[in-house]
């Protein structure tokens, strides 16, 4: 079991890296070794793609609303067959091994199929598990539809990324979460671990109105939560049932119904991976069926903008008239959330992780209301990104640099008088397509060092 962690102590292995490597380089490995079973005909990776992985510029129909905003798959990401036939083409395995200090030696898979059911990329379906010698479990599955989908007459599809249906399901026992407190002034000697026992099914819709690739993004969905709390397995700190007996046990039996409502207008020229434009949303995320009838909801704003730079380690003159060129740009970002009615501490807004405050370890700080800002400067340093084999290959791959301020607090107004909290570091970010970017990011701050990986961008 895990030691007492400590301010500025570095532990990469227990922070996720041994997981976030092994499966790329596993699954690139895979893509480079194996070929796939020839029950298919025979497929022409290149079709539409240059050598170097250049992808030219194709014309949008004269008809198509928004033309910009509608992303081109070249007929050589797309394969005729089923999932052996199109095995490292748009399907995908990666078998994985890692050991983390809290959950020791395990193991898991990944399944990935982006052209589900032969949709010619309408579709995104993944299946993953994973077990570890500490009974650290975690199995689910993601599906997509994109719901504007064109295809095109030398074979490509065009596509909406902003109006798409989901789904999500999945049980995951983690044992070594941590609380520390509530309030931006909770010290991390206070620190308390606990097991969280989860069942999760959650189905959403994202609609851009009135037309494919509008501004104006209309988003819902309905979430099932089932939550078992229980003793943490931390070494050499208290449970959170001993640290924080009433808050823990507010929150130990929790069955939570969420629906949630967003609406944002977006500039940008892509909610996955933008390169310019700036947006702004206002979202509600209510829970209203709870245990015991207990009601709450979770209120957010959130903004930003991107601005394209020059690049640094290319000339852009040397990527025109290409569909997606590199673009390094300056990202800048805030939000802020606000709690209403009867909500357990693990739902609250929070600081700390991937997606904010990445110099501090997941859900470091919490409270009943948050707000976050960030600026991250993004560059390409391979604009051409790897080649592996005539299948696989890396987009792109690019450094960050990230600075991060942000506080939590019991109501909006304290907000105003509470302590501001500060990160910064480094990203590794990567991308096999536009819409896929992978991040490894690096972050410092007061508590020490943190690692973090997965997929998307905070803003």
């Amino acid at each position: 079991m895990m030691g007492r962690r400590t301010a500025r102590q570095w532990h990469p292995v227990s922070r996720g890296i041994g997981i976030a490597t092994v499966v790329w380089i596993g699954s690139f490995w895979a893509q480079v070794s194996l070929a796939a079973p020839g029950t298919a005909k025979p497929h022409d990776s290149s079709l539409g793609i240059d050598p170097d992985g250049r992808i030219p510029y194709v014309e949008r129909p004269a008809d198509l609303p928004n033309p910009a905003r509608w992303r081109y798959i070249p007929p050589g990401r797309i394969r005729e067959g089923n999932v052996l036939d199109r095995l490292f083409v748009t399907s995908f395995v990666a078998p994985y091994v890692f050991r983390f200090t809290d959950a020791g030696w395990g193991g898991g898979f990944g399944l990935g199929d982006i052209d589900f059911r032969n949709q010619r990329r309408r579709e995104t379906a993944v299946i993953f598990g994973s077990y570890s010698a500490e009974q650290q479990q975690n199995y689910g599955m993601i599906w997509r539809r994109m719901l504007h989908t064109i295809d095109l007459p030398g074979g490509g599809v065009l596509q909406d990324e902003r109006s798409f249906l989901s789904a999500r399901a999945g049980y995951s026992k983690t044992r070594t979460r941590r609380f520390f407190g509530l309030g931006a002034d909770s010290q991390e000697s206070s620190e308390s671990s606990y097991t969280d026992d989860l069942w999760l099914i959650d189905l959403g819709v994202h609609l851009a109105l009135p037309d494919a690739g509008s501004n104006w993004v209309l988003s819902g969905g309905a979430r099932m939560e089932l939550h078992e709390l229980s003793q943490g397995i931390v070494s050499g700190i208290p449970s959170t049932e001993q640290a924080f007996p009433e808050i823990f046990r507010a929150g130990e039996h929790r069955d939570m119904g969420w629906l949630r409502l967003g609406l944002a207008y977006d500039t940008r020229d892509s909610q996955v991976n933008p390169y310019r434009g700036w947006f702004v949303k206002a979202a509600v995320d209510s829970a209203v069926a709870q245990t015991d009838g207990d009601v709450g909801a979770l209120f957010s704003v959130t903004g930003g903008r991107v601005f394209p730079l020059p690049g640094l380690f290319y000339r852009e003159k040397d990527f025109q008239g290409e569909e997606n060129p590199p673009t390094d740009t300056l990202s800048l970002g805030l939000r802020g959330e606000f709690t209403a009615g009867d909500l357990p501490f693990y739902s609250l807004p929070s600081l700390g992780g991937r997606f904010g405050m990445r110099g501090f370890v997941f859900g470091r700080f919490r409270d009943r209301a948050s707000w976050y800002g960030r600026a991250e400067y993004r560059f390409w340093v391979l604009p051409r990104g790897v080649g592996f084999s005539s299948t696989a290959r890396l987009e792109r791959v690019g450094l960050a640099a990230f600075y991060e301020m942000g506080s939590v607090a019991a109501g909006g107004g304290d907000l105003f008088h509470s302590k501001v909290l500060q990160s910064y570091g480094a990203s590794v970010v990567f991308s096999v397509e536009r819409a896929v970017p992978f991040r490894l990011n690096f972050g410092f701050s007061e508590d020490g060092f943190e690692f973090s990986a997965g997929a998307g961008l905070a803003f």
